[in-house]
């Protein structure tokens, strides 16, 4: 406080005596003075000067008369303003210090009357040990979750895009629990379509229910989710009760990611920057990208280390980590299997993944793994309940459930079943004799292969070629159709990348190159004896003919699609016939066909653009 005072003594004193001296010595007149006093004798000079050139004859004297004249009329206003300069700056002694006195008591008893009314006089310094103190002070007395909640706006009812029929399950469910409070299985479904409704308060209080009845079992997940729903419920902020949550999942898992998460947030919020950092710093860099956890500390380390003291540039994102799938070892073993064997072996890989997502959870790609394997093992009932399952889970992430429903239409389902949480478990279904003649899919898998080497079809139909190959543990296969379909789309990257990504997601390390001497099969077309049976026709049969084509082609792409070269064809042929509004009608199919799909997109252009059908 000391030192305070000193200061503000010293800026004080200052500033009074830059005035004082201003008022003492008038050192602002003066300067006027004296340069009025130069002008005078720059003029006086100037008039001896004119008398001695009139005498050596340099200028005549009428000449000499009228400089004479100008500069005598300089000369007097340059003494008049000497005269007034030196008046004005010679105020009264007694005036002077009068107004310096004045000025003095109006600086240090106009700052010693704002100080006492906008500062804080008599407030000691504050070490950094006491602010540590007051900070731990302020996060111990911080509000409760209840009081949290209490401030914040009640959940004002399901979102407008939630299915009518979903709503009315909650609601079943709500009512059934009602009643059996004990249901573990079904508090458990309760705190998760809670959670994806927006209904976070009466999600941790299911959460809460799960926790009680599992007991001393209760897993680290178990209290990170209650946590997560708490500071959902409290708009982001880290409760005492969420922070206790917290704490007890780090017990069980001291690594536990989301726990950290928290507990770095949790000391940011309580003005520990100097706590919350390093938790953050070593969870960042540990971290895969796409994890949840990565992007929110990425938006905030930054300011969170500079209020630390710390000079810090987060690292580059880490790959994201691949999905479980088969090591090379499961697909060599599996490669020698019999058929029976591999089909036991594909089938316990998909139950121990749909246990594992029933019991724990998982990411949106797990998901649609599980959904794209059931429906290459024929099991398309079950794949279309996980697919309804899957909806729920991820109702509030679009992006999540936009990747789960393409992975769906890819493996052929038409759409998913309703999600009934109270509805039991559907049991693996007993084997029939078409199940057991096909027991993982090769015969759907060989009709897919055959497709492809006739038709083409879309980057998505390759990558689920691969990945159901490298499932049934066929990995030289899918390594030779991964290198076949890269050279297919070597001129669009987009569908290289996705097809890359789902035979690296498949466990599959590198494709094996496409000989490029062997050319792809050709689109399809009228054939030898279609031309020859069409140099035969009348007109009028000749044009029946190319139109019965051209609608087989337009039925094909209306229902599973085709590359960008078939949607040409079918233009161009529609322009051939004349038929320029069909045309029309095609491009715009095509436009929502490769709405993601750019360079696809921009192959069919040209096409409808020279049949002046593009917009």
């Amino acid at each position: 406080m000391l030192g305070f005072w000193i200061i503000a003594t010293a800026t004080a004193v200052a500033t009074i005596a830059i005035i004082g001296r201003a008022l003492v010595t008038g050192q602002g007149g003066g300067a006027a003075a004296d340069n009025a006093a130069y002008d005078v004798q720059v003029y006086r000079d100037q008039l001896s000067e004119l008398d001695r050139d009139v005498a050596r004859g340099v200028i005549g004297e009428e000449e000499a008369e009228r400089a004479r004249v100008e500069t005598s009329r300089r000369l007097l206003e340059a003494d008049r303003k000497a005269r007034g300069e030196t008046g004005s700056a010679s105020a009264p002694p007694t005036l002077t210090w009068a107004v310096l006195a004045l000025s003095t008591a109006v600086i240090l008893g106009g700052g010693i009357w704002l100080y006492s009314l906008a500062g804080a006089p008599g407030t000691p310094d504050l070490p950094l040990e006491m602010r540590k103190a007051a900070a731990e002070t302020a996060r111990e007395s911080r509000p409760t979750q209840a009081a949290l909640e209490a401030d914040l706006p009640h959940w004002t009812g399901p979102p407008p895009e939630a299915p009518p029929d979903y709503i009315e399950m909650v609601d079943k469910l709500r009512v059934a629990l009602a009643d059996r409070p004990g249901d573990l299985e079904g508090q458990k479904l309760l705190a998760q379509h809670e959670a994806a409704l927006g209904n976070y308060r009466a999600a941790h209080q299911a959460m809460a229910r799960v926790i009680e009845i599992k007991g001393a079992e209760a897993a680290a997940d178990d209290y990170t989710q209650y946590a997560d729903l708490m500071v959902l419920a409290a708009h982001g902020r880290v409760s005492p009760e969420a922070e206790t949550a917290v704490k007890l999942a780090l017990e069980i898992d001291p690594g536990d990611p989301i726990a950290l998460y928290y507990v770095g947030l949790m000391y940011g919020q309580n003005d520990r920057p100097d706590l919350a950092f390093p938790i953050w710093r070593d969870l960042l860099e540990s971290s895969h990208a796409g994890e949840p956890w990565v992007e929110p500390i990425r938006g905030q380390i930054g300011q969170l280390a500079a209020m630390a003291g710390v000079d810090y540039t987060p690292p580059a994102a880490r790959a994201a980590a691949p999905l479980a799938g088969p090591t090379l070892e499961d697909m060599d073993a599996a490669a020698d299997m019999t058929d029976a064997e591999r089909g036991a072996f594909v089938q316990g890989m998909v139950d121990r993944l749909m246990e594992r997502l029933a019991t724990e959870g998982g990411t949106a790609q797990e998901w649609a793994q599980l959904i794209g394997a059931l429906a290459i093992l024929g099991d398309t009932e079950r794949a279309r309940g996980i697919w309804g399952e899957a909806q729920a889970v991820f109702a509030e992430i679009p992006e999540a459930r936009a990747l789960i429903d393409e992975t769906a239409a890819n493996a052929g389902l038409s759409d998913p079943l309703a999600f009934d949480p109270d509805a039991p478990a559907p049991a693996t279904p007993a084997p029939d004799p078409a199940a057991a003649a096909d027991p993982h899919g090769q015969e759907a898998v060989a009709r897919l292969m055959d497709r492809l080497a006739e038709d083409g079809g879309t980057p998505a139909e390759w990558a689920q070629l691969i990945g159901a190959l490298a499932v049934q543990g066929d990995s030289e296969n899918a390594r030779r159709i991964w290198g076949e379909a890269q050279s297919v789309f070597a001129q669009y990257p987009e569908a290289v990348a996705m097809i890359d990504r789902a035979a690296t997601q498949a466990g599959l390390t590198d494709p094996i190159a496409y000989d490029a001497g062997t050319a792809p099969a050709a689109l399809p077309g009228p054939t030898a004896d279609d031309i020859a049976a069409a140099a035969e026709m009348d007109d009028e049969d000749r044009a029946a003919m190319i139109d019965g084509m051209v609608t087989r082609l337009s039925d094909e792409l209306a229902s599973i699609g085709g590359p960008p070269e078939k949607w040409v064809m079918l233009i161009n042929s529609l322009g051939q016939l004349g038929e320029t509004d069909r045309a029309a009608a095609v491009w715009a199919e095509a436009q929502k066909y490769f709405a993601e799909d750019p360079a696809g997109l921009a192959a069919v252009r040209p096409a409808a653009e020279a049949l002046g059908v593009a917009e």
